[in-house]
């Protein structure tokens, strides 16, 4: 039996695929740390990718809304600023509101844990005075305080060496941080300058080597783009709402921080089902420090609210605007965050509604056809 050349590039093509996985498994650490290494290295350009992608939202519908009778490029450019400047805007308003808030209570901690002790003291003399033999055993008991001081000093000396090695290590992160930011930045802004250029290459290469694929791969990426956008569209509407329901609900119930509150949910709500619980910290530790009640008051606000919002509000909202149904964005929701943490929970929506839409035309298609059968044989038959 024959075999043609179609048929031998792939069963050379399977036992390369499966020699290159046997070779992986056996190096699992060495390709794990690889993996690392690269994604470290690309990590500039992969958030500046993800940054154009987040501009691109609202600077397309800036582009679509602002009409310029000539120059386009103009219309580019100022689309482009415009958007930037209000996502910064944006979290520039977040910082300005949750910095110093979280600054004074800091600030108000601090000058309370003299009075702490102060009444920790008073509570420890009254507990000797109430059990003296509790004083005695501790007068009994056998310490070596020069080897403590002797302990506490060599401690005291590590700690130093150790702070200024943690410094050094830190103001290298810092600047390592700073320089990855701004080669991000750079990417984001010329992506979105040549996008169209951009897909023209991407265009170009796809059918070049997958000449028989290039229209299915044109399609899923279109696909792709869309579900991502309307998700992100989604996700702040449904943030939002959030914010403002807590907002309103603080402010009839005359508990302080309620804009603080509003805010700093409706921010970390972008993070989906989840992100709205570091806003509940934040924002019941601020109430900790002025009155424990309110604080116990805005939890029992915190766990109702977020019951409407994840059950009700949130699979509506944003399983709408991505076409996926309320029960599988709960679904996308706990596996990504089970795999892949936060970073997970943002992309698993949009992939699963993705992966969803493809299955729902796959098994269409299959229905009409099968349909279609039955129908020639019913004719053939009669």
């Amino acid at each position: 039996m024959e075999i043609s050349r179609t048929t031998m590039k792939k069963l050379l093509l399977l036992i390369a695929f499966a020699a290159l996985a046997f070779t992986a498994f056996q190096w699992i650490d060495g390709v794990a740390a690889a993996l690392r290494f690269l994604v470290e290295l690309l990590s500039p350009f992969l958030g500046g990718a993800a940054l154009a992608f987040i501009l691109n939202v609202p600077m397309r519908f800036l582009e679509r809304h602002i009409h310029f009778k000539e120059n386009s490029r103009l219309k580019r450019l100022v689309c482009m600023v415009i958007a930037i400047v209000l996502v910064f805007t944006v979290l520039g308003v977040v910082i300005l509101l949750v910095v110093p808030e979280i600054t004074r209570t800091v600030r108000t901690v601090a000058e309370q844990i003299p009075v702490f002790f102060s009444h920790l003291q008073q509570w420890a003399n009254v507990i000797f005075v109430q059990y003296p033999e509790l004083l005695e055993s501790i007068n009994r008991a056998s310490i070596d305080w020069g080897k403590m001081v002797e302990e506490l000093a060599g401690f005291i000396h590590a700690g130093a060496g150790n702070l200024l090695s943690s410094t050094m290590t830190a103001a290298g992160a810092i600047v390592s941080g700073i320089t990855s930011v701004f080669i991000g930045f750079v990417f984001a802004v010329y992506i979105l300058l040549q996008k169209e250029v951009l897909c023209r290459q991407f265009k170009k290469l796809i059918q070049a080597f997958l000449p028989a694929r290039a229209e299915a791969v044109f399609r899923v990426a279109a696909l792709t783009e869309r579900t991502f956008s309307k998700f992100l569209a989604g996700q702040c509407v449904e943030a939002v709402i959030l914010g403002t329901m807590f907002f309103l609900v603080l402010t009839f119930c005359r508990l302080p921080y309620a804009l603080l509150i509003g805010v700093l949910i409706a921010f970390t709500a972008l993070i989906p089902v989840f992100g709205a619980f570091i806003g509940w910290f934040i924002g019941a530790f601020l109430m900790l420090m002025v009155n424990p009640l309110q604080a116990l008051i805005f939890t029992v606000i915190f766990l109702i609210l977020q019951q409407i919002e994840g059950n009700l509000i949130y699979p509506h909202v944003v399983g709408n605007s991505v076409g996926l149904p309320s029960i599988w964005v709960l679904a996308a929701v706990t596996l990504g965050g089970s795999m892949m943490g936060i970073l997970g929970m943002l992309i698993f929506i949009p992939l699963c509604s993705v992966a969803y839409t493809l299955l729902k035309e796959k098994v269409n298609r299959n229905l009409e056809r099968q349909a279609k059968r039955e129908e020639e044989h019913e004719k053939a038959d009669s």
